[in-house]
C-alpha cells in the first residue's frame, strides 16, 4: 500500500510511505525557502511523488495529520503566535475553560475551543479532499489522523521496538499537549493524555517570549542559554505549572499572553534571562521525567519512544535516557510537527485499525536522507551560472578532511537532503572541533545569534572515547537528538563542541548510513587523532537548511565560507572574509581509545 502523508500546519510537508517503509519526505520550507512554512504543502506533495516516480493512481490512501486545525490555502512564514493579545477570543475561551476546569465545574471544558469550531474543521476536511482530487488527480480516500497519535506512530514505527511506552509532548494539537500509549507488537492502547491547557511546552514558549525571543520558534536558544545561568526561579515556575497527583497542572490558570504576563509579573527587579532560562530548563526536565516515570511505574517497559516538539529539547531527552529501568530511548528524528506527515502515513501500520491491517516495521530506521537530490550536471550548471570556478576532486573525502585539519571551513552539499530539523552531513558546514572560539566567529559570519555550541559528528565506533552512557540512546543519537556527558578527553581535545555544562549533542555516524561522510571523519581522524568534526546546519540565520545547489551557492557566498564541496566538485571562495586559520594539531588517543 502506497500512502501519501500530509501535514498542513507549522512546518508543513509531505511523505510517501509504502508498507511501512518511508520512501520520501520533505517539508515545504525547504522548497519555498520560508522557515517553518505554514499552509498546504503543494510543492512538497509534488516533490515526494516525483522523487518516488508515482502517478496519482498509484496512491492508495492520503492521510492528513491533525483532525482539528484551521485550513490555510496558501503558504506563509510562521512567525510565532503567542501574541500579547490577552483580550483575544481564543485566549478568553482558554482562560474561562481553564478556570472552570480547575474548579472541577465542567470536566473537560478545556476542549471547548476545539469542539466549538467543528463546522470550520468539517469545511477544512472537504477542502483538503477537493485539492488532492482536483489539483493532483488523486482519487484515493482521505483519512485524518489525530495530531498526537501521528507523533506517537512516527516514534514507534521507526524505533524497531516490539513493546514500548510511547509518549508525545508539545505545545498542543487537537486539544491535547500529550498522549501516552502502551504498544505491543503494533497494537496501540492509550493510557493517558494531558490537555493543551496544561501544556509544559507552552510554558517553555512563554519563557522564550519573556527572554526576548520568538515563542514557538526560538526555544532552542533558551536551551543553550540555560547553561550560562542559575535556576533561581524554580519556585516561581512551579507555582504556575507543576506536577501533582500524577498529573501536569496549569496552576496559574493562564495561557498565551496571560502566561507571559504571569511570569513577567512575578520576576524580581534585575532578573537575568540566563537565570530564567536555566530555571525553565531544569523545571521542564523535572516535570517531564516525573510525568513519564509515573506511567512507567504503572506500565513498566524497558523501551521508550518519544516524539513531539518538546522532545526537540536534547537535555530533556538525556534525562529520559537516564531514567532507571530504561534500556533504550528512541527520539523520532522529525520530532516536531515537521514529522507529522510521516507519522500520519505510518499510522496505517497500526494493527488495531479495522480497515487496514499491515505488518508493523521491526527494524530501527536506517537513514533519513529522504529529500531532494541533484545530479552533477545540475550542480555544475548552477556553479557556471554563478560564475564560480570549480575543480573535480579524485577523493573528495580526503581533500575535505585535509582542509578541516588545516583550519578551513568547508560547506558540504551531497546527495539527498536530510529529513528532520538537523543537518546530518549532506547539508552541513564543517570545521575542526579544537577551536573554542568557533561558536563566536562562525556564527557571526552566518549572522546567527546562538547560545548552544556547534554539534559534533563522531564515527559511531569511537563513541565511547568521547561520550558517557551512550548505550540507551545510541541509535537515536545517529540523528543528533540527545546530549551526553563528555569524557575528560573529549573536553580537552574538542572544546569547540562541548557546552558549559560538560555535555555535547552528537551525531553518531554509521558507515552504512552515510559512507562518504563517515570516510571524511575517518580521514580526519588519521590526520589529527580525533574522529570527530564540527557539524552545523548549512544555512543563514532564520533560513531553512539549503536544499538546491543554488541555495548552497547563495549561503556559501553570504557566509564568506572558505570552501564549498558539492558532491565531488570543489569551490574555493573568491571572496573570503579573513579569519585566523587555526590548524588542528595531532593529539594522542587515550589508552582506552577504539582503533
Amino acid at each position: 500500500m502506497k500512502v501519501l502523508g500530509i501535514t498542513d500546519g507549522i512546518t508543513c510537508g509531505a511523505a510517501i510511505v509504502e508498507d511501512g517503509e518511508i520512501l520520501a519526505a520533505v517539508n515545504e520550507e525547504s522548497l519555498v525557502r520560508l522557515k517553518m512554512a505554514y499552509g498546504f504543502p503543494r510543492q512538497a506533495i509534488r516533490e515526494v511523488m516525483a522523487s518516488v516516480g508515482l502517478q496519482p493512481d498509484d496512491i492508495d490512501l492520503v492521510t492528513v495529520a491533525t483532525n482539528n486545525n484551521h485550513f490555510f490555502d496558501g503558504i506563509r512564514a510562521w512567525d510565532g503566535w503567542f501574541q500579547r493579545d490577552a483580550g483575544s477570543a481564543r485566549n478568553t475561551i482558554f482562560m474561562l475553560a481553564g478556570r472552570a476546569a480547575s474548579l472541577a465545574v465542567i470536566p473537560g471544558v478545556e476542549q471547548l475551543y476545539y469542539t466549538s469550531r467543528s463546522p470550520i474543521f468539517a469545511q477544512r476536511r472537504r477542502r483538503i479532499g477537493a485539492i488532492v482530487a482536483e489539483e493532483f488527480g488523486i482519487r484515493a480516500k482521505v483519512q485524518f489522523v489525530n495530531h498526537h497519535l501521528a507523533h506517537c506512530t512516527s516514534a514507534y514505527f521507526t524505533s524497531g521496538f516490539d513493546n514500548a511506552l510511547v509518549v508525545s509532548m508539545d505545545g498542543g494539537g487537537d486539544g491535547d499537549s500529550s498522549h501516552i500509549y502502551t504498544v505491543e507488537d503494533g497494537m496501540f492502547r492509550r493510557v493517558g493524555h494531558t490537555s493543551a491547557f496544561h501544556s509544559v511546552g507552552n510554558y517553555y514558549s512563554y519563557v522564550t517570549e519573556v527572554c526576548g525571543f520568538k515563542a514557538q520558534k526560538h526555544e532552542g536558544k533558551i536551551t543553550g542559554l540555560a547553561a550560562a545561568g542559575e535556576p533561581k526561579y524554580l519556585d516561581l515556575l512551579d507555582s504556575l505549572i507543576t506536577f501533582s497527583n500524577g498529573q501536569l497542572r496549569n496552576n496559574g490558570r493562564v495561557v498565551f499572553a496571560g502566561g507571559i504576563a504571569a511570569i513577567e509579573k512575578k520576576l524580581p527587579r534585575g532578573w537575568r534571562r540566563e537565570d530564567l532560562a536555566a530555571s525553565i530548563q531544569i523545571h521542564c526536565e523535572d516535570l517531564v521525567v516525573r510525568y513519564v516515570t509515573g506511567y512507567l511505574a504503572r506500565y513498566p517497559r524497558a523501551d521508550l519512544a518519544i516524539a513531539g516538539g518538546l522532545f526537540a529539547n536534547v537535555r530533556i531527552n538525556q534525562r529520559l535516557a537516564e531514567i532507571p529501568g530504561i534500556e533504550r530511548l528512541w527520539v523520532h528524528p522529525g520530532m516536531s510537527d515537521a514529522g507529522l506527515a510521516v507519522g500520519s502515513a505510518l499510522a496505517t501500520c497500526m494493527k488495531n485499525r479495522k480497515a487496514l491491517r499491515m505488518a508493523p516495521r521491526k527494524s530501527v530506521l536506517g537513514d533519513v536522507y529522504l529529500g531532494p537530490s541533484y545530479s552533477e550536471l545540475e550542480i555544475a550548471s548552477a556553479l557556471s551560472e554563478n560564475g564560480l570556478e570549480y575543480s573535480r576532486s579524485s577523493c573528495v573525502e580526503k581533500e575535505i578532511a585535509r582542509l578541516l585539519a588545516e583550519g578551513y571551513v568547508v560547506a558540504r552539499f551531497n546527495e539527498c537532503l536530510e529529513y528532520g530539523p538537523r543537518a546530518l552531513g549532506n547539508r552541513s558546514i564543517l570545521y575542526h572541533p579544537a577551536d573554542r572560539s568557533v561558536n563566536d566567529w562562525l556564527n557571526r559570519l552566518l549572522v546567527r545569534t546562538e547560545f548552544m555550541p556547534f554539534a559534533p559528528s563522531t564515527n559511531i565506533e569511537h563513541a565511547a572515547d568521547f561520550y558517557l552512557n551512550v548505550e540507551p540512546a545510541r541509535d537515536s543519537a545517529r540523528f543528533m537528538t540527545v546530549t551526553f556527558d563528555c569524557t575528560d578527553w573529549m573536553k580537552s581535545t574538542c572544546p569547540g563542541v562541548v557546552h558549559l555544562d560538560g555535555t555535547a549533542r552528537p551525531q553518531l555516524v554509521r558507515k552504512e548510513d552515510n559512507p562518504s561522510y563517515h570516510r571524511i571523519i575517518e580521514e580526519f581522524g588519521k590526520l589529527t587523532g580525533v574522529s570527530t568534526i564540527i557539524n552545523t546546519s548549512f544555512n543563514m540565520h532564520e533560513e531553512p537548511i539549503v536544499c538546491s545547489p543554488q541555495d548552497a551557492i547563495r549561503a556559501f557566498r553570504l557566509g564568506h565560507l572558505d570552501y564549498l564541496a558539492l558532491g565531488d566538485l570543489m569551490v574555493k571562495s573568491p571572496e573570503p572574509i579573513k579569519h585566523e586559520l587555526r590548524p588542528m594539531v595531532q593529539v594522542r588517543r587515550p589508552a582506552t581509545a577504539t582503533v
